[in-house]
């Protein structure tokens, strides 16, 4: 037999991608999530159960954020779309959302406007203060308005995590928004079953 027939499977083998992890993922368990209802940047209203069987990119943050949100949202955006290139599949199962944690402010039209800025694809959530109290309490988000700025506004001061919640409304894994776009692909490419 003509050792170049066997060699060749094993050079093969050996120049492709390792396996991902397939143990349990990191939030297997975690007390993260829950039933909510709030209205879409469209005024409709929506509840958990209104993706079920998606997975969900649930990030806090809002509008007004000089810096980070922004940021955060930019590098989402880019991730998604570095997943929906190499990946289209995967990228179909997932949608980006934004829940504010500044509801006094954040109409529906104005999150429209903001997470349109990004992609047409995440989805902006606001309610009354009671309701996005319970939704960061579920998620486990600290959020608390700060002092007044110049000219009457205000900062909010808020934790930084994002949430890949699998398709059964459980937590699967944080997403590293803050390492950039390829951080965020791989996480999503590496859990989105």
């Amino acid at each position: 037999m003509n050792l170049r027939w066997i060699l060749l499977p094993l050079a093969l083998a050996a120049c492709q991608k390792p396996a991902a992890d397939t143990g349990p993922p990191p939030l297997a368990g975690a007390r993260i999530g829950g039933p909510f209802s709030l209205t879409d940047q469209d005024g409709r209203t929506v509840t958990d159960r209104s993706f079920a069987g998606k997975y969900r990119l649930m990030y806090f943050g809002y509008t007004f954020c000089p810096d980070v949100c922004p940021t955060d949202m930019a590098a989402i955006a880019a991730g998604l779309k570095q997943v929906a290139a190499d990946a289209p599949a995967t990228a179909a199962k997932v949608v980006p959302i934004f829940v504010t944690v500044d509801p006094e402010r954040d109409t529906p039209a104005v999150l429209k406007q903001f997470t349109a800025a990004f992609s047409p694809h995440p989805v902006g959530l606001t309610g009354s203060p009671a309701a996005i109290d319970a939704v960061k309490k579920a998620y486990g988000v600290y959020a608390a308005k700060g002092a007044a700025t110049p000219g009457g506004g205000y900062m909010v001061d808020h934790s930084r995590q994002a949430y890949l919640m699998g398709p059964d409304n459980r937590p699967v894994a944080l997403v590293p928004q803050d390492q950039g776009p390829k951080a965020v692909a791989a996480t999503v490419e590496q859990w989105v079953k």
